[in-house]
C-alpha cells in the first residue's frame, strides 16, 4: 500500500512528535513501510524509494523554516516530489503559523501534491496529534 517517508527536523522534540504521530496515521492507514527520518538523513537521491512523504519542520526566526538542516534539504528534493502525495507539518511559538501558508505556496509552485497540513502552537497537544494522525493517513 505504499512505503511513506517521513522527514523531519526538530530543536525542541514538538516536531519530532507530530512526526510520530504522522508515521503511526500512516502505519493504522495502511501503509507497506514508514520510515522516520531526520532532514540530514534525506536527500534527492532517496526521493525514488517512496510513494509519499511528510515533510515536519517548525517555524523559525520570523515564520520561516529552519534555514541550516530543513531548508536546503527542502529546496534540493522539492522539485522532484510531482505528484506523489505529501504532507507538510510543524509547530510554531510566536504569529499565527503562517510560515506554514508560505511553505505551502512554495511547494505548490514547485508542483507538490499538497494532500495535508498539521500545525501545532507549541507542543502539540491532544487535537494536533490527532490531527496528524489524520495527515498521515491521507498519505495512503
Amino acid at each position: 500500500m505504499g512505503k511513506i517517508a517521513v522527514v523531519y527536523w526538530s530543536g525542541t522534540g514538538n516536531t519530532e512528535n507530530m512526526a510520530h504521530a504522522v508515521a503511526d496515521g500512516a502505519r493504522k492507514g495502511g501503509a507497506s513501510s514508514v520510515e522516520e527520518v531526520t532532514a540530514d538523513q534525506f536527500s534527492a537521491a532517496d526521493v525514488e524509494k517512496y510513494d509519499a512523504f511528510a515533510f515536519g519542520c517548525p517555524a523559525m526566526g520570523s515564520e520561516m523554516l529552519e534555514e541550516d538542516v530543513f531548508q536546503p534539504m527542502w529546496d534540493e528534493v522539492k522539485d522532484l516530489l510531482g505528484e506523489k502525495k505529501t504532507v507538510l507539518f510543524g509547530s510554531y511559538g510566536w504569529g499565527t503559523g503562517e510560515w506554514m501558508d508560505s511553505w505551502r505556496e512554495d511547494a505548490g509552485a514547485s508542483g507538490v501534491h499538497v494532500v495535508e497540513t498539521a500545525i501545532a502552537n507549541n507542543e502539540p497537544d491532544d487535537e494536533a496529534l490527532e490531527t496528524c494522525r489524520k495527515a498521515g493517513e491521507a498519505l495512503i
